[in-house]
């Protein structure tokens, strides 16, 4: 029995439910407004992937909310249950003139795990699936043919599960979720799981040239 209290302590440690809070980021605005547009996705706890994203040339934000589900205005507890449907999903404000829609969907796949239905490592349920929100059959279109040259690629071993749903809502996720790794770089969960993937994101894409220069 002992054996067993500790490693639900462990999976507890390193999922991303439960967490404490301080005060949430913001993100300096350089960009024209006029020239942004708008992609939703979601790859997991959406505290991995907002933070990435907000490092990348032509992303003026990345904003964590919840979209897919029944619940008008749902909350963070309330899609935890995996009962309201909605996904953790990350909305990104990004200039098409500094950084296209399909280098977007390259970073997306490469920092979460689409082979995994329902989850992703220790975090489980449907509100941690791999989805796309498309807006119109043309991105549909686009989110397709992203999908089959990262599933062509060989980068994940195994068949993609990542969901294409059409766009209809998003909920933006309360206002201590927003930003949260960075003021919360010593939870258990972030220094374990969060931290080593923007570590590896860090080292693959800055070497590409696509993060801000001020990101550390």
């Amino acid at each position: 029995m002992n054996k067993i209290l500790v490693f639900l302590m462990g999976l507890m440690l390193t999922s991303c439910n439960g967490q404490e809070t301080k005060k949430p980021l913001t993100k300096n605005q350089k960009m024209d407004k006029q020239n942004l547009e708008y992609i939703t996705f979601g790859g997991g706890c959406f505290w991995c992937v907002e933070s990435c994203f907000n490092m990348l040339k032509g992303v003026d934000a990345a904003i964590s909310g919840y979209s897919g589900g029944h619940k008008p205005n749902p909350t963070y507890e309330e899609v935890c249950t995996g009962e309201t449907g909605h996904a953790e999903v990350v909305q990104i404000a990004y200039d098409p003139k500094i950084i296209s829609y399909e280098q977007l969907m390259d970073v997306f796949f490469f920092l979460h795990d689409p082979t995994q239905l329902n989850r992703q490592g220790n975090d489980i349920g449907t509100q941690y699936r791999s989805v796309i929100f498309y807006k119109d059959e043309a991105e549909k279109q686009k989110a397709e043919a992203a999908l089959k040259a990262s599933e062509d690629s060989g980068r994940w071993n195994g068949k993609y599960v990542t969901e294409l749903a059409k766009f209809e809502k998003f909920w933006p996720a309360e206002q201590y979720h927003q930003g949260y790794y960075n003021n919360n770089p010593t939870q258990p969960y972030c220094s374990a799981v969060v931290g080593p993937k923007i570590a590896k994101f860090k080292k693959h894409y800055g070497e590409l040239g696509m993060l801000e220069a001020d990101t550390e």
